[in-house]
């Protein structure tokens, strides 16, 4: 496994170097207005609870790699609650008319979050758990630079607001940099993972199949939070008014 965790990290590498990363990391841009792209986010991030409670858990089990999996998923499938707060304090919750509400998140802004949630469900919904395995390391490693990213964006707010973020902001950060997997026994479980040649081929090609499919995301996402017009208000608070 130690080949497939260093493609994971060079991919990582690249993955970082986005036109989104860069976006979210220009000061000269308003903070909030860098968060803009979170509407668009919502039903990947709905979904991926689902995921961690539906689709990668599985239980009881004898396997190791499995019982690691499952751990993971206790600790990651309840973040989604902290993103829907954050969506409120920033002001982009689209209101309460539930047909208007249904009609966004199937609407053509959400398909790349919707997509990027389906192709993750088919990737690994019957997958063997060290193919489950090596997706979520992937996707993980993507979910890293995203949060140390929006961590930052996210101290910016609570300066000028005093309004904690807990998706967007440390607290959220904090959370995922220290889960079980990444205790020092569990990191050296998994790189000592042994592989078959052909199940080595196939994590590289589903670490790749990840990282394209979150660029894609991001690409789409980025665009998203520039089509947005955030105005000042008198409370010197933006409000956002969604693309049309």
């Amino acid at each position: 496994m130690k080949e497939v965790l260093a493609h994971i990290e060079m991919k990582k590498q690249e993955y970082a170097k986005s036109e989104f990363f860069e976006f979210l990391q220009d000061k000269n841009i308003p903070p909030k207005q860098r968060l803009a792209f979170a509407p668009c986010f919502t039903f990947f991030v709905m979904g991926f609870g689902e995921l961690n409670q539906y689709v990668w858990r599985d239980e009881p089990t004898n396997d190791p790699i499995q019982a690691i999996i499952n751990q993971h998923t206790y600790e990651d499938d309840n973040h989604w609650i902290w993103f829907l707060q954050d969506l409120k304090k920033l002001g982009f919750d689209i209101g309460s008319d539930f047909a208007d509400v249904i009609r966004f998140l199937w609407s053509k802004e959400i398909q790349a979050s919707r997509h990027t949630f389906y192709e993750i469900y088919r990737c690994t919904c019957k997958a063997t758990p060290v193919h489950r395995l090596v997706a979520i390391e992937a996707i993980e490693a993507t979910a890293d630079i995203f949060l140390s990213t929006t961590a930052q964006i996210g101290k910016e707010l609570e300066l000028v607001s005093g309004v904690e973020y807990k998706y967007f902001g440390m607290h959220h950060f904090s959370i995922d940099t220290n889960h079980s997997m990444d205790s020092s026994q569990t990191e050296e479980f998994i790189a000592n993972i042994q592989l078959e040649k052909d199940v080595e081929k196939e994590a590289f090609e589903l670490v790749d199949e990840m990282f394209d499919l979150f660029s894609n995301f991001i690409d789409v996402l980025v665009n998203y939070a520039k089509a947005y017009k955030l105005e000042d208000s008198s409370s010197n608070e933006y409000a956002t008014q969604p693309m049309r």
